[in-house]
Formats: C-alpha cells, sequence, structure tokens
C-alpha cells in the first residue's frame, strides 16, 4: 500500500473509492487526485488530507492511475495524459463500455490497462465492480485493481468480452431496484398506506431477500417458492406480472442497457 494512487476526475465514485482506501488502510499521503474544479480539489484535500494535483502531475507520480471521467471526456483526458505516463504505469479505467484497447491505442506500448465496472453502492461499501484486464496486464496488476475496488465491496473477474453483459447487470443495476421501490412505494400509497411507511415496508423487505439471496445458498426460485401459498396472495400478484410481461420487460431492458454499452464503446453519442 505504499505505491502512490492517483484517482482522475474525483467525483462521487472517485470519492467513495478514495474513502474506502483510507478506512482499508491506504495512507493519504499516497493517494494523489485531480478535479476540474479547483475548489472541488480543496475540498477532498480537506475532507481526505488527499493531495490535489494536476492530471500531467498525477501521470508523472503515481504508479496507478484510475480514470474516472465520464466516457465522453476520456478521449480529452487521454491526449492531456499520453505525453506523461510512462508504459510501467498501470492505468485503471472505470468509464463505461471503452475498452482496454481504446487506451492501449493512445498510451505508450506495453502500457497496462485494467477495466473496472462499479456501481453506486460503492458509496456505502456494497459496490459490485468487475475486472478485466488488457492485453499487457499482468495477474499482479489485476490482483492490485482488486485490493483497490476491493476497500468499496465485493470484485469479480471476468473476460473483457462479458463487459458489456455485467454493465447491463451490475452497473446500472442499481437504479432497476430503486425504479422497482419507487413502483411499489406508488402501490402502497395506492393501497391506502402513507408513503413513509410504504417505503420502510418496502426497503426493509429488499434488505431481507438480498441477505436470504447471499446467505441461504438457495436458487431464487426456490425463495420465492417458500412465500408462494397455494391459492394466496402472493401466486396472484405473481400471475399478474408475468400477465403484464415484466419478465420479457426486464430482459428487453437489460439487452437495451447492453447495446448502449456497446454504442459507447464505438464512439456514439
Amino acid at each position: 500500500m505504499s505505491q502512490k494512487v492517483a484517482v482522475l476526475g474525483t467525483g462521487k465514485i472517485g470519492e467513495a473509492l478514495l474513502s474506502g482506501m483510507i478506512r482499508a488502510g491506504w495512507a493519504p499521503s499516497d493517494l494523489l487526485v485531480t478535479a476540474r474544479r479547483p475548489e472541488r480539489a480543496e475540498e477532498l484535500r480537506a475532507r481526505h488530507g488527499v493531495t490535489p494535483v494536476t492530471n500531467a502531475e498525477a501521470a508523472k507520480t503515481a504508479d496507478t492511475l484510475i480514470l474516472t471521467v465520464k466516457p465522453q471526456d476520456m478521449g480529452t483526458l487521454l491526449d492531456e495524459l499520453a505525453p506523461h505516463v510512462p508504459a510501467d504505469r498501470l492505468v485503471i479505467s472505470g468509464a463505461a463500455g471503452i475498452p482496454t484497447s481504446f487506451f492501449e491505442e493512445r498510451l505508450a506500448a506495453g502500457t497496462p490497462v485494467v477495466r473496472v465496472m462499479t456501481n453506486t453502492p460503492a458509496l456505502v461499501d456494497e459496490a459490485m465492480s468487475v475486472i478485466s484486464g488488457g492485453t499487457h496486464a499482468t495477474a499482479d496488476h489485476l490482483t492490485h485493481a482488486e485490493e483497490i475496488f476491493g476497500a468499496v465491496g465485493k470484485t469479480l473477474r471476468v473476460p473483457e468480452a462479458q463487459q458489456d453483459a455485467c454493465t447491463a447487470l451490475s452497473g446500472s443495476g442499481p437504479a432497476y431496484f430503486f425504479y422497482l421501490v419507487e413502483a411499489m412505494t406508488d402501490a402502497g400509497i395506492l393501497l391506502g398506506l402513507p408513503r413513509d411507511k410504504a417505503h420502510e415496508l418496502i426497503v426493509q423487505s429488499a434488505i431481507g431477500a438480498a441477505v436470504m439471496l447471499r446467505d441461504s445458498g438457495e436458487h431464487p426460485v426456490k425463495l420465492r417458492e417458500n412465500v408462494t401459498s397455494p391459492a394466496g396472495t402472493t401466486i396472484n400478484a405473481i400471475r399478474e406480472l408475468e400477465n403484464h410481461g415484466v419478465r420479457a420487460a426486464l430482459i428487453a431492458a437489460l439487452e437495451a442497457a447492453r447495446d448502449r454499452s456497446r454504442e459507447l464503446a464505438s464512439g456514439s453519442n
């Protein structure tokens, strides 16, 4: 953990990563940050004790560069970094849809690149971060990326060809659950409950169900069947979900997210 790590374009996810790394044992003095606005950089210094630098200084000084800017800004950032990044730097991209080849073509030959798709539960140390290595990334580089992103949740290695699917499932995944909770809350109000009570009922049910999925080892079908009594309330609700094509709609939604990830990789706006 004595290596210097720089987070470039430090927004909410980047700050969550910094905070998690410090809690996991990284020294703030070994963490560098860049931000578009000077006041944002000073805010990060005051809050976490990290060192604000320019993008060029980060490229020259840090052993590992974590690029957290938006996908549409990545090309501009790489143009700025390329003259300053030696081939022995580890570059970690957190941008959705952009393949490691995009970085390898713009940086010094042989630069190791690791692609990571994390998600917003990083803000509460419950992220799912999916990690893939580029052409020059070694097992040690992947392990280092796991150590960094493991500070804010779980990590999973996959071949890069599976990254777009993982983006659709877990990168965008929290939004689907928030959407479902929003819809169920509205339903609770329609059924006569105050909003705050409907929200509490649904959120705790979601937390309990998630823990059961994680810890029980049971297939979700089995867990659902345990709640579904013959001719009961649950089976009537499930029938309506099937009648309205909810399962098919979810599959179509995930395919749309995957396709958009591919479009981002191709440079589409």
